[in-house]
């Protein structure tokens, strides 16, 4: 049985080039995003349609799809982040517990839907956990769209769980990313806190 090392150098030497500007892109995309720089919409946009066929060749249909999802988020968050408040900025913004909570439940009800008909009519080895990411991710990502402060504790959950599950599928390159996500995120934490207004007057 090959050692650890020996199985990520041979997962590197098989790694698709696809995969690698997907992957680059990415890491831009959340560089970017700490930044509160709209251009990270535009490498979000390309790393997400690289990684739809990067994720089906896997038969990650979820993730796959989920991409789909995220090249129209990107359309979506760069016209949002171009609208002002009415004191002509674009705020970062607070979600209560409860709000969180209640979005919780409604990412596990849509994930027991996604498991059924995923282990009942494809081959995903994962359909639960693959369901739950997809779904969480989903909901995060509307929170960046819309300058939500929440969305880092949220990424840091999601991603954690993503570099599991893209391990025990052998896409090592994008586990890699996802580590070096979980360290952004802890920035991203501090970098948006800063932002936050010291009046609770902005909610989304």
């Amino acid at each position: 049985m090959q050692s650890l090392p020996a199985q990520l150098a041979d997962a590197w030497s098989t790694t698709s080039w696809t995969e690698i500007f997907a992957v680059v892109l990415a890491f831009a995309y959340l560089l970017l995003a700490i930044r509160q720089s709209i251009a990270c919409w535009f490498a979000a946009f390309v790393s997400s349609c690289l990684y739809v066929w990067v994720f089906f060749s896997a038969r990650l249909y979820m993730d796959s799809a989920l991409n789909v999802f995220y090249a129209l988020m990107a359309v979506y968050g760069f016209w949002q982040w171009h609208t002002v408040d009415k004191d002509g900025g674009h705020h970062v913004r607070r979600w209560s517990l409860s709000r969180n909570a209640l979005a919780a439940a409604g990412i596990l009800a849509l994930s027991a839907v996604n498991w059924y008909f995923l282990s009942r009519y494809t081959l995903d080895p994962f359909p639960f956990v693959d369901s739950t990411v997809s779904w969480g991710a989903v909901f995060a990502t509307f929170l960046v769209a819309r300058k939500v402060y929440e969305n880092w504790h949220w990424w840091l959950i999601i991603d954690a769980a993503s570099a599991c599950l893209y391990f025990a599928k052998g896409l090592y390159l994008t586990v890699l990313l996802f580590a070096l996500y979980l360290a952004l995120i802890v920035i991203g934490m501090r970098e948006w806190r800063r932002s936050l207004p010291l009046t609770p007057a902005h909610a989304a």
